[in-house]
């Protein structure tokens, strides 16, 4: 047996609220996983557990009785160990949604990192407690293991205070609510990919990095540092998403409360679940599904419209922020997968210096300006799971130098 056979790994675990995405890796090369999986349907019928290898691409897939998260852990660790055997996993690493004023790097799992989840679920309630339910259901597992809590705030983490701001009495700032923004760890991914593929100097320059998938958002970064941000104080604020509102009048609250007797909870569930692409089209949350329908329906139509014309704008206003556009990074489902939604979030941008080259963005090619643009608009797939794996290397490694 090989080195790289003998090698530990390390399984980052990315939970959603109805579904829990997994990828397994050699600590010697980071650069791919051996596998990723995904259990979907939490607490659904017909939950299924999938799992692909990275270097076949051959998939497996199975039905699994998923009641909650906790069950989930047991089919993860069974399948763990049929795969590379007892006392091989080294660590496991977590998104963690939220991580408050308190985190802005990743963290080893602690009790008092615990207790301070506990006390941040209200921040994210659709997201934390399940998060905190996996971590606790590996450390039964197996209570020698280290953990990795990896903060999807934390790239935002010193954004200029104006950003920050939330325009509400003061008083309600002492108790932590303010914009923190998120998918911090995609644009944490897609800057060292931007460094890597572009060079230092474009990654220093004037950045929009834009994360279009169910959830979308865009990100402001100038010289390295994150300026600004299009989600705030949760995730269902900013662009127009697949299930979420994103930015609305909070005067529709006290509106439905008075019209229709909506409770506080019937309005989550709303701007979370059923609305966005869903809440428009009345069809469907996937784009793909809307861009073969807008032809035939008007409502498919708008909803695609709607959700280009929010980009756009943002765009505009990030490229205030920065003092004009440098680089624009397409990323995510939509933004890696949609050329007719690249193109039309692009139209109209010619004053920001944005010119696409058609037949480069129609075969996605890895940079789809034209040569004559002033702003070069890049396609960065973004790896979520990659960049947890290196969060914990670096954070153990630190430690281990630490000693």
């Amino acid at each position: 047996m090989n080195r790289l056979d003998q090698s530990p790994f390390i399984l980052t675990i990315n939970g959603g609220s109805s579904s829990i995405k997994f990828a397994l890796f050699r600590t010697v090369d980071l650069s791919v996983p051996v596998t990723r999986g995904m259990i979907d349907r939490i607490g659904l019928p017909n939950s299924e557990m999938r799992v692909t290898d990275a270097a076949t691409q051959q998939s497996s897939r199975r039905a699994v009785h998923a009641p909650d998260h906790r069950a989930c852990v047991g089919f993860i660790t069974e399948w763990l160990e049929q795969q590379v055997g007892s006392g091989r996993l080294c660590a496991v690493g977590h998104r963690v949604v939220h991580g408050g004023r308190t985190y802005s790097r990743p963290e080893r799992v602690t009790p008092e990192l615990l207790e301070e989840l506990r006390r941040l679920c209200p921040y994210s309630p659709d997201h934390l407690p399940a998060e905190m339910t996996l971590i606790e259901s590996f450390c039964r597992y197996d209570s020698t293991l280290s953990q990795v809590a990896c903060f999807d705030t934390a790239f935002h983490r010193d954004m200029p205070r104006v950003a920050r701001l939330l325009p509400i009495p003061r008083r309600y700032e002492k108790l932590g609510i303010q914009r923190y923004g998120f998918h911090g760890l995609s644009y944490a991914f897609l800057m060292r990919e931007l460094a890597r593929v572009g060079g230092p100097a474009e990654a220093g320059g004037r950045v929009i990095l834009a994360h279009l998938g169910n959830g979308a958002s865009m990100a402001a970064v100038k010289n390295g540092q994150a300026l600004d941000t299009t989600m705030g104080f949760t995730p269902a604020s900013g662009l127009p998403m697949s299930r979420r509102s994103g930015d609305l009048d909070p005067g529709l609250v006290s509106y439905l409360a008075r019209t229709e007797g909506m409770t506080v909870e019937q309005f989550h569930g709303m701007i979370n679940t059923e609305s966005g692409l869903l809440g428009l089209s009345e069809l469907s949350s996937d784009m793909r599904d809307l861009l073969k329908q807008e032809q035939h329906d008007s409502r498919a139509a708008e909803a695609i419209e709607l959700f280009c014309y929010q980009a756009r704008k943002w765009i505009g206003a990030l490229a205030a922020v920065l003092g004009g556009l440098d680089t624009l990074v397409f990323s995510a489902g939509i933004g890696e997968h949609a050329p007719a939604i690249r193109k039309r979030i692009c139209a109209g941008l010619e004053f920001l210096g944005i010119v696409i080259n058609e037949p480069a963005n129609e075969t996605h090619q890895p940079v789809i300006s034209s040569e004559d643009s002033r702003v070069r608009v890049r396609v960065i797939p973004t790896d979520e799971e990659r960049e947890i794996a290196e969060s914990v290397v670096r954070l153990l490694g630190k430690e281990n130098r630490d000693r």
